[in-house]
């Protein structure tokens, strides 16, 4: 349908994406922390300060459903411009008006952008990865959302010296990696299936539902578990008696952890099948995190808990979907990626929400409590799953 004069060179292509959702996973890690402790040092309560978190993925829940088309009609490269346009300004603009629901509103247009930008470099990237290297690819993207996600939180320690520092370090990396995407030329997903109707929407949504609900799972955990790490447990370990400097190591030290297994856990799926590496890794985060509230008096068993939580959740996303794209169709995939965005949106809503109350309500383990429990919900969501065998691509090597 689409056609242009000259053909992207798939390897500068990749990597730039890739580098986009780094500096995308710089931004959003950064947000979630930082802004957890200015609203606690100026006496937000627990449940405000998750309400404020989420504001980042209702954003990411309002655009979803209007993503689709414009990627389909548009092509990729001038979703993911917008996107870097509304993060970079955004960002700029936090800190010269610290109201409540000020920053609220500046984080659902950070949420919007940074749909736009994920979800366009999602497409873009499974459908042009072959199905033989797709966990891998998948992987190393998932490995530069988690390094620059690591990287956010350490803009924490920023605050003593200036509070705008963050913030402009977090916006000109924003408009560098602009300089990069502008040297791509457009491309445009498999248009095989339209969206000229919302009954054809309604339709696509429910027959990606039907092949693989258990594949967007993830995302809803991965969500659930990076909104509640990010924006709640600075809250949690403040009122605990941890000092700002321990937070900013452990925060990172789950992220570390998920880029030491990132790539091996992508291959291995390639190789045994995504469910059952999926299952692995959530049964064994949830051991993690059930161990966390006995090792609570020890910074050391604590950080060595949270290494590994990283080495086993922090791949969920990732996971989800490259399996996603195992069970759907190939033009099913644009749709199928906006469902993973809802999901995660949810998963990251709920996340802070409960976890703030489970604080509120809870002296000690409260955080780690609310993630163990829905991640025991999603094992067993995954032990009840079969995947149907005539999705379109998938092999049931990976489908099992």
């Amino acid at each position: 349908m689409h056609a242009t004069n000259n053909v992207n060179n798939p390897i500068y292509r990749y990597w730039v994406l890739v580098g986009m959702v780094l500096i995308a996973g710089f931004s959003q890690g950064m947000l979630l922390p930082l802004l957890a402790i200015m609203l606690e040092q100026v006496g937000v309560s627990s449940s405000l300060n998750g309400l404020n978190a989420a504001g980042l993925y209702i954003g990411i829940l309002l655009i979803s459903p209007f993503i689709e088309k414009p990627v389909r009609h548009f092509g990729y490269k001038p979703v993911i411009v917008t996107g870097l346009i509304l993060v970079a300004t955004s960002l700029m603009l936090f800190p010269f008006w610290q109201v409540f629901w000020f920053w609220f509103m500046l984080r659902v247009i950070v949420g919007i952008g940074d749909n736009l930008i994920h979800y366009a470099t999602q497409v873009w990237i499974t459908s042009t990865s072959p199905k033989k290297t797709r966990g891998r690819n998948l992987s190393i993207y998932g490995l530069a959302f988690g390094m620059g996600f690591a990287i956010g939180p350490l803009m924490t320690r920023l605050l003593a010296v200036n509070e705008f520092l963050p913030f402009i370090i977090a916006s000109v990396t924003s408009l560098f990696s602009w300089v990069f995407v502008m040297k791509l030329r457009n491309e445009w997903p498999d248009n095989e299936v339209t969206t000229a109707s919302k009954l054809g929407t309604w339709a696509r949504y429910k027959k990606v539902v039907s092949y693989a609900w258990f594949a967007l799972l993830p995302a809803f955990c991965y969500g659930y578990l990076e909104a509640s790490l990010h924006g709640n447990f600075p809250v949690y370990a403040l009122r605990s008696g941890m000092t700002i400097d321990w937070v900013s190591i452990l925060l990172p030290s789950f992220v570390v952890g998920s880029l030491v297994t990132q790539l091996p856990l992508g291959i291995l799926s390639d190789k045994i099948g995504r469910k059952k590496v999926l299952l692995s890794v959530i049964f064994l985060g949830f051991l993690s995190f059930m161990a966390m509230s006995f090792f609570e008096s020890s910074m050391t068993g604590l950080l060595l808990c949270f290494i590994f939580a990283g080495m086993f959740i922090g791949s969920t996303f990732s996971l989800g979907m490259a399996y996603l794209a195992d069970l759907i169709p190939a033009s099913l995939l644009p749709t199928g990626n906006v469902m993973l965005a809802v999901a995660f949106a949810l998963g990251s809503i709920f996340g802070p929400i409960i976890g703030g109350i489970f604080i509120d309500l809870f002296e000690s383990g409260s955080i780690y409590y609310s993630i163990s429990g829905m991640l025991l919900l999603v094992l067993i969501a995954g032990l009840v799953f079969t995947p149907k065998l005539d999705g379109g691509e998938q092999t049931v090597i990976n489908s099992a």
